[in-house]
């Protein structure tokens, strides 16, 4: 009897121990997103609820606590989105920042979790410096990257027998690091860049650049660029008939959101790489359906990430028994990455998880079988040759 009670009691020391290493007794994560510019419908809202559906999945606590969320808009703005970020840090006790979109914000998220031994989960943003040469160890890089948004693409279309290319860029970090990486690619594969074009985010008009591109007769017109302004190019690229005049289109980071926005008569036919969609299997198509529910569309890969990087983390602090940072960081890379979309992806000491990618194709109109049916999935492809090889990184965490 003597031996139960004493077991008993380490149990409930042990269990105080852990609830005790809680910073302020709740787990508390950000999501900082765009909830009102031109990249709200690929991330923002969405974001914010999947965030939701994976602390939902966690039963709203983990280690006998409660996970709080809190959420804002950074507007696409730097100075705004770091502002929010300190704050947050520093006063608002948040131990975690998801989804930010736009790639000069995540760089700054992701130098203030370093600096003050927070956590990033970066499921929006696309630079793959990321996990470069600015590699951090408080940073978990989710959803996709450049190079591996580039690589994809490019090779498939390679492969098909494209030889030229003309660039429509974002005028931005994420957009040059885009371009720059695919332009590797293409000229690994001996193809010939025909030129570019740079555009500001957050352009209407198109039709100048679309004309270019297609004056340059250049065998794939890559859009170089996210949200709005990839809808807006791909719309006028359909008006001025670039795919029915022979030239094929890439979208080098592009989501449903987008194809739903434009239509599959404008969009379709154009090459994209994501890392997940909707309708892959039952497990995805039932997640996805509680998500519809809620927002009134099928999720884009931001928001499905979102939801992956927030259900992982608090997977981590219940594990680790703690929230504090390192702890967690450890037990993340510790831990097989595994939700509704995922299946036994890792996570790398650079910060860069190491999940399959899929090259897709947009449907044309009479190959739609429901709403939202606007992906045929080309190929998968693997992790480790979706990504950077370890041998080509910047990054000092893969020395050690």
């Amino acid at each position: 009897m003597r031996t139960y009670l004493v077991a008993a009691m380490l149990l409930a020391v042990s269990i105080g121990t852990a609830q005790a290493q809680l910073s302020d007794d709740v787990v508390r994560i950000g999501v900082l997103s765009d909830m009102s510019s031109w990249g709200k419908d690929n991330a923002g809202p969405g974001s914010a609820e999947g965030a939701r559906m994976a602390i939902e999945e966690m039963g709203g606590q983990v280690l006998g606590k409660k996970v709080e969320l809190v959420i804002a808009d950074h507007q696409m703005k730097t100075d705004i989105g770091a502002q929010i970020a300190r704050a947050w840090f520093d006063e608002g006790k948040v131990d975690a920042i998801a989804d930010v979109t736009n790639s000069a914000i995540a760089i700054a998220v992701h130098n203030l979790a370093r600096d003050k031994n927070r956590v990033a989960l970066l499921s929006a943003p696309g630079a793959s410096a990321l996990t470069d040469k600015l590699c951090s160890p408080n940073t978990v890089h989710f959803t996709y990257d450049t190079y591996s948004l580039a690589k994809v693409t490019t090779q498939a279309l390679a492969a098909e027998g494209a030889k030229s290319w003309y660039f429509v860029t974002a005028d931005y970090a994420f957009g040059h690091g885009l371009e720059a990486d695919a332009a590797r690619f293409i000229r690994e594969a001996g193809g010939e860049i025909k030129g570019g074009i740079k555009h500001p985010t957050g352009t209407s008009d198109f039709s100048s650049f679309v004309l270019q591109a297609q004056a340059a007769k250049a065998d794939v017109v890559v859009f170089a660029n996210a949200g709005a302004d990839t809808q807006n190019g791909l719309k006028q690229a359909g008006e001025f008939g670039l795919v029915k005049g022979g030239q094929k289109l890439a979208g080098l980071l592009m989501y449903e959101t987008d194809i739903h926005a434009v239509g599959l008569a404008n969009a379709q036919g154009t090459y994209l790489t994501t890392a997940s969609y909707w309708n892959m299997n039952e497990g995805t198509r039932a997640w996805s359906k509680r998500f519809f529910e809620k927002m009134g569309f099928m999720p884009t890969m931001n928001q499905v990430g979102a939801y992956g990087a927030v259900l992982h983390y608090l997977k981590a602090v219940k594990a680790a028994g703690t929230d504090e940072a390192k702890a967690v960081m450890a037990k993340m890379r510790e831990l097989p990455i595994e939700d509704a979309f995922i299946k036994s992806a890792r996570l790398r000491a650079d910060g860069r998880v190491m999940r399959d990618m899929y090259l897709a194709r947009v449907k044309a109109p009479a190959e739609a079988k429901e709403p939202w049916d606007y992906l045929e999935i080309v190929r998968t492809v693997k992790a480790d040759d979706a990504y950077r090889p370890e041998s080509e990184s910047e990054c000092p965490l893969l020395r050690k």
